[in-house]
This record gives C-alpha cells, sequence and structure tokens, in this order.
C-alpha cells in the first residue's frame, strides 16, 4: 500500500465549498499560491477566511467606527483586547465576545469555554482578570428546549467562572420566542495591569523559538470558527466536535503561569489559541511583527495518536498559547511552566519573510503567507447589499390610540413584576459567584452597573453590558444608539464617568439583505452615539449566522460592554431608596410613548411598533446633569428609567430595603405611557428634603426637563392615591418568577 503524502493531496473546489469557502475564494487562493493548495493549505484558508475569523462582511463598516479617546492605549485590532488609561499607572483591559453556536448544541461546554477564552484574551495581555459579566438570550421560556438551554449555559458559566476565581458582577438575561434556535451567550472580562507590564500579540527576531504552552492539542473545536460562520440547521448537531471542551483549573494554573512569565522579560509575544488554534496565532502574530515561523507540528502535545497535520493547526482545545521566547531565555520560560505543571513545547522558530511552513516530521505539509490570511491583509473584504425590510416601514403607522388604555392598572403592575425580562435573576446569579478571588473588591452594592474597586487606589472601575434587541429590531440606528447610551447612563447613575466601549454584534445570515440593513443600520447608530458620549470602541466581536433555515433570524442584538472611572469610590451612588420621606424627582421628561415597551410588546402582543421615544442630544444634557448632582452629594439615589418604564424603576428602588413610594401621574399623559412606557433620557432620584431646594435650583440651572413625582413612604405602592398593593407582594413574585419556570 502506498501512503500519499499530505502535501500531494491536492484539494479542489468541492473540498473548498465543503470547508465553507466560496468557488472565486477557492480561485483566489491558488492565484496567491501560484498552485494549487493541497487539503491542508485550504483547511488553513477557510478558518482564517471565515467570517468569524476575517471579518469579510464587517470589516468596511467597522472601520467607520470611533476608536480614538482620551484614554486610549490600544486601538481596537491592535491588540486581543482593548486597553485604556485609568490612571494611578493602571490600565484596564477589558473584552466582550460571543459563544452562540456552541452554546446552542452543547450549552454547558460551549458557555463554559466561552467564559475561558474571553479571561485569555485579558491575562494574555498581562493583565489580571477581576470580574466578569455576560449577557444571555433565549428562546421562549415556558419551552422545554429553552429552560435546558438556560440550565446548560448557567452551569457553565458559573462552574467556570466560580472554580477559575474570576467573580461574575453583573450582566443581562433576556428572553424572546426569536432566541428558541440561537441563543446568545456573550461573555465579557475585564482585567487590570501595571504600565510598562502589558506583552504584544507579536513575533520577531529570526531565530527566536516559538512555544506552545498549556494544555494538550485535541480533537474538540476543531475548525469551531467555520461552524460558527454558518446558519444552524437540523444536521449542526454533527457539529459537536466544533464545541470545545474546558478546564477551569488548568487555566487557573495557565494565568498565573503566564503572568509570571511576563516578568521574566523573556517574552518577545504571546497569543492566546482561541478561534482556528494554532492556526490563528502563528499567522496573526506573524504578520503582525512582519516576519515568518517555521512550526512542527510532530512537536506539540496531543492527547490522540495520529492526528492529521490539518487537525492539530485547527483544533480549538482550550488553555494553550503561543509564546515567542526571546533566544537563550528558553530555560528561564521552561521553568516558569514546569512550575505550574504545564506543557511548554517547542514547536517552532522564527524566520525572516513572510512565509508559514508547517511540517509533520520532516514533510512540508502547508506554505502559505501570513498576511494573506489576516484581517487587513489579503483575506476578502464584501460590501453586501442591504435593503429596508417591509416591517420597518409598516411600524411606523403604529397609532398609540389604537391600544385601549387599562381601567385598572394594578393587574398590568403584577404581569410585569413577574414578567421574566423584567423579574429578577436571582436564580441565575446565584449559581455565580460574585466575591471569589476579590477580596472585597467587588462591591456588590444595588447601583445600576457593576463597581469594582481598584486596589491600592480610591478609584473604582464601572462596568455594564446593554442592549434592548427589540429596540434596534424596530430602528437598528436608534435602537443601537439607545444601546450605547444606556449603558452610559447605567455607568454615570452608579456614579462612574464613562471611558470606553466593546462590542459583540450577533445578527442573522450577512448574505440576507434585509439583516445587512440591520446590521448597517445598527452599526451607524453606536457609531453616532459613543462620539457623543467620547467612548471610543476598542474592539470586539463580530457573530454573524445567528438564524436557523427553519427559525429565520434572531434579533439584531448588538450588545454593548462599556466601562467607567470612579474618580473615588464614595461617589458610587445606589438605586435603592434610603429613608422615608426622602423626595422621588425625575430628570428628563416623560413621553406619551408605549412603543416597543414591555407592557406593548408582552402585555398586549403588539410586536411591530417603533423605537421608544430618544433625543441623542437631550440624553447626553441628562447625564452630565446626573453626574454633576451626585458629584456634589446632592442625592441618596440614582436608577435611569429602563425596560419596565418608570413604575419597574421605582418598584426595584423601593424592593432593597422593603421602603414604599407614593407619587402622582401626569394628567396630560395616559397613565399607561406614565408608568409603563419606555420613552429614553430619563433618571428617578431620591433627595433628602434638606437638599430639595438646592436639587432644584442645580436643576434649573443645568437646563434639564424635571418633575417631582413623589415621596418614599410607607411600605406600598400608592398611585394618585390609590393603593397598589404591598411593595413585598412585587418582591415575592419578582424575586421567584424565573425559579419557578426551572424548577
Amino acid at each position: 500500500m502506498v501512503t500519499v503524502k499530505y502535501s500531494e493531496q491536492l484539494a479542489n473546489v468541492e473540498d473548498a465549498k465543503n470547508l465553507g469557502l466560496l468557488p472565486e475564494e477557492f480561485d483566489k487562493i491558488k492565484e496567491i499560491l501560484g498552485r494549487t493548495p493541497n487539503f491542508t493549505e485550504v483547511s488553513i484558508f477557510s478558518v482564517m477566511w471565515s467570517e468569524h475569523c476575517s471579518y469579510k462582511n464587517s470589516i468596511t463598516w467597522l472601520k467607520t467606527l470611533p476608536k480614538d479617546g482620551p484614554h486610549m492605549l490600544a486601538k481596537a485590532g491592535e491588540e486581543n483586547a482593548g486597553l485604556v488609561d485609568i490612571g494611578d499607572g493602571l490600565g484596564c483591559c477589558f473584552k466582550i465576545e460571543s459563544h452562540n453556536h456552541p452554546s446552542a448544541l452543547e450549552p454547558y461546554q460551549g458557555a463554559a469555554t466561552g467564559v475561558g477564552g474571553i479571561n485569555r484574551d485579558i491575562f494574555t495581555m498581562g493583565a489580571r482578570p477581576i470580574a466578569q459579566l455576560n449577557s444571555l438570550r433565549f428562546g421562549d421560556i415556558t419551552s422545554q428546549k429553552t429552560q435546558w438551554l438556560v440550565k446548560g449555559v448557567v452551569k457553565g458559566i458559573g462552574d467556570y467562572g466560580n472554580a477559575f476565581g474570576i467573580p461574575t458582577v453583573g450582566g443581562e438575561v433576556f428572553f424572546d420566542e426569536c432566541y428558541n434556535v440561537n441563543p446568545l451567550v456573550n461573555a465579557m472580562s475585564v482585567g487590570i495591569v501595571k504600565e510598562g507590564e502589558t506583552v504584544s500579540a507579536t513575533s520577531y527576531g529570526v531565530g527566536n523559538p516559538v512555544f506552545i504552552v498549556g494544555s494538550s492539542t485535541g480533537k474538540d473545536g476543531i475548525a469551531g470558527a467555520a461552524f460558527a460562520s454558518k446558519d444552524l440547521t437540523e444536521d449542526s448537531a454533527k457539529d459537536l466536535p466544533s464545541v470545545q471542551v474546558g478546564d477551569p483549573f488548568q487555566e487557573k494554573l495557565l494565568l498565573e503561569a503566564t503572568l509570571e512569565v511576563i516578568k521574566t522579560g523573556a517574552v518577545v509575544g504571546m497569543q492566546d489559541m482561541g478561534a482556528a488554534g494554532i492556526t490563528c496565532s502563528t499567522s496573526e502574530m506573524s504578520a503582525k511583527g512582519e516576519h515568518g515561523m517555521n512550526i512542527w507540528l510532530h512537536k506539540v502535545p496531543t492527547r490522540q495518536a495520529g492526528m492529521h497535520p490539518f487537525e492539530i493547526l485547527l483544533s480549538e482545545s482550550q488553555e494553550r498559547m503561543l509564546v515567542v521566547v526571546e533566544k537563550g531565555k528558553e530555560a528561564i520560560v521552561k521553568a516558569v511552566f514546569d512550575k505550574w505543571d504545564l506543557n511548554c513545547a517547542q514547536i517552532g522558530e522564527v524566520t525572516s519573510g513572510d512565509r508559514l511552513k508547517y511540517y509533520m516530521h520532516d514533510e512540508l505539509v502547508a506554505d502559505v503567507p501570513a498576511g494573506v490570511l489576516v484581517l487587513g491583509g489579503g483575506a476578502p473584504v464584501y460590501k453586501r447589499e442591504y435593503k429596508e425590510p417591509a416591517y420597518y416601514a409598516e411600524s411606523k403607522k403604529f397609532n398609540i390610540n389604537s391600544v385601549a388604555e387599562p381601567k385598572d392598572l394594578k393587574p398590568v403592575m403584577q404581569f410585569l413584576a413577574k414578567l421574566p425580562n423584567l423579574a429578577s435573576k436571582r436564580w441565575i446569579y446565584n449559581q455565580y459567584d460574585s466575591m471569589v478571588g476579590t477580596i472585597n473588591m467587588s462591591t456588590n452594592k444595588p447601583s445600576d452597573a457593576a463597581i469594582v474597586n481598584v486596589r491600592g487606589t480610591k478609584k473604582g472601575l464601572a462596568m455594564t453590558v446593554d442592549c434592548n434587541a427589540r429596540y434596534v429590531n424596530a430602528d437598528p440606528e436608534t435602537g443601537c444608539a439607545i444601546a450605547v447610551s444606556e449603558a452610559a447612563r447605567n455607568i454615570v447613575c452608579s456614579g462612574g464617568i464613562p471611558s470606553a466601549v466593546t462590542n459583540c454584534l450577533n445578527f442573522g445570515n450577512p448574505y440576507n439583505p434585509e439583516v445587512y440593513w440591520q446590521f448597517v443600520g445598527a452599526i451607524k447608530g453606536m457609531g453616532k452615539a459613543c462620539e457623543k458620549f467620547k467612548t471610543p470602541v476598542t474592539g470586539g466581536n463580530v457573530s454573524f449566522y445567528n438564524q436557523s433555515s427553519y427559525e429565520g433570524p434572531v434579533f439584531p442584538t448588538p450588545t454593548i460592554g462599556m466601562i467607567g472611572v470612579l474618580e473615588d469610590k464614595s461617589l458610587q451612588t445606589t438605586l435603592d431608596f434610603k429613608h422615608e420621606g426622602d423626595a422621588i424627582y425625575l430628570i428628563g421628561e416623560n413621553k406619551n410613548d408605549i412603543s416597543s415597551s414591555e407592557y406593548l410588546y408582552n402585555y398586549h402582543k403588539v410586536k411591530n411598533t417603533p423605537a421608544p421615544y430618544f433625543d441623542i442630544d437631550t440624553e447626553h444634557k441628562v447625564q452630565a446633569c446626573v453626574s454633576s448632582i451626585i458629584r456634589q452629594q446632592l442625592i441618596s439615589s440614582a436608577h435611569d428609567v429602563s425596560d419596565g418604564g418608570l413604575f419597574m424603576n421605582l418598584l426595584e428602588s423601593a424592593m432593597v430595603n422593603d421602603l414604599g413610594f407614593e407619587i402622582t401621574t401626569d394628567a396630560s399623559i395616559r397613565k399607561d405611557a406614565f408608568l409603563f412606557g419606555e420613552a429614553q433620557s430619563r433618571v428617578v432620584v431620591t433627595v433628602s428634603q434638606n437638599h430639595v431646594a438646592t436639587l432644584e435650583s442645580e436643576l434649573q440651572k443645568k437646563g434639564v426637563h424635571f418633575t417631582k413625582l413623589g415621596t418614599v413612604k410607607g411600605k406600598s405602592v400608592i398611585i394618585d392615591a390609590l393603593d397598589y398593593g404591598q411593595i413585598s407582594q412585587y418582591k415575592h413574585s419578582f424575586d421567584t418568577c424565573i425559579e419557578e419556570y426551572m424548577n
């Protein structure tokens, strides 16, 4: 029997198509190489030119987002994650990414490895992760499949994060039937690094050795990047090998070893092996450093015998890094990883030129130029057609008068308090450890954004994830601008100053012109809002193909992760009512608007309406005002009005300390719009009677619209002198909603 060498196994256009490449892309590969590629080489191109790695359908629009800001240390695309200056010789490193497709098939491992991967992006730059957040989307909560997905995803996040030792401090969960087949699992990690202790994902220095460190390489996750770049179908379960398997204890060892080895000064460059594994890290590091590499695949520690070259190259086994070391310092690096009982194997060396040459024993199995594989190099870039969907014009016809105003508001209040999108996520966050590893870094106080203390300073970091996908679906440009604005509003209401953004852009198939219209609109809205709030985009993730052949696309969901700085932790402002007798004020203006609200969508079942009222200049003015009065220490609490409207805002503030409220509505506005409408740019604050006059004077000076709503009083909900029930009764429904479905 004659064995055909890997290098002689030439690929054809059918192989390319099976790997997710277009016929014209296969022709381009032949043109680049000047010959017909072999199967291993086509496999390399298939993952590096997948949407997941190359952003070939999105990069044109992503380049329009603002990338410069007063605190930027690393611009979007320059490193594995965003990096901003927070003062005191410290930088904040942060990023959000999706793990949607893997979580749809295997929710536990899909979510767990999403957490692991995003944390590696942080510590591979030299930063120690200090906090995690997540943004989750699921389908109909009454369905058994959704409940199975929720349980698996939440347990995966909790088990990995808790074992890894990084607290989960915030997040959001949203349910809608459009996510029945495609749940969205977006994980965010935030880390701190000292000035001068960062390391770059680059490679240079001819003769410098290349090491693979961490776990052994197996067959899990092979072609995961390509798998994430196609629609889910009824056959997707066959792609289970594309779902990675995580080990948080191994990752904890890798974290400590990585931070220790960086301090030795022996590291030239380092990159996490995420999507596309060895292929991605070797090509991106080489392209950035304008050098090549020779890699010997048989030297890679593997978990299974007899792995083919393409399997080793494309494996997305977790807890692995590629490290380029200064020649002569190999023993220093090896000693560190030996101490932590981790693999540390030299698998290659840096070469001149730009060729990546992969060998299996003495056989050259692939020879490709690094630059053509990466973003901004030779990877294809497409400008997709887009067109406005018919539903958009139809939504504009909505008239509030077509909806009858309820005669009795109490059933609506009871309905909203136990609506899964609005109710407490206690069943979920109780599975996350919010204090592990922090030594009191996490404040764990009820504020609109999560606050984490920065050790050794008087500062705090504010962080949040936000996106109301229903608004984005209604109007992508306005809806995404609202997502950025709400993230900034949450940070401001917590006492912080917004600094920068990372994003996770979850959309359907980009070849669908109506989906691409949503994407383009969202980018425009994001850019406009980020410019307004001076929060540059530091990077993130595009996740297309979140749709199935039988359910269609999910709502466009451009999740915004934002960080801000509290210059002094004493400025932290919480949302809870503090004292009976405090006055309740609304900063911002109520509108006769119920569009896209939870009330209209879920109570009245009216699905196709415009985004809620929003004016970005008003939003900016309101936020500046709230920031100012917090710094003047005039208020006792601040809480933004968002999902569920003013009623849910007041109820959330009341439930913390079981303090009721008595308010009066505005007779010029429908009561349902006043209480349940979700018009933007509104913040509720409470103030002691001693500061009422000063507060009103300040609000008048700032030129913002404000209303005195009423008073913190008793233990009931009193509206227009009518008693709508005890706070404790609402709290029971609010707290137990999710667990009743899950248990």
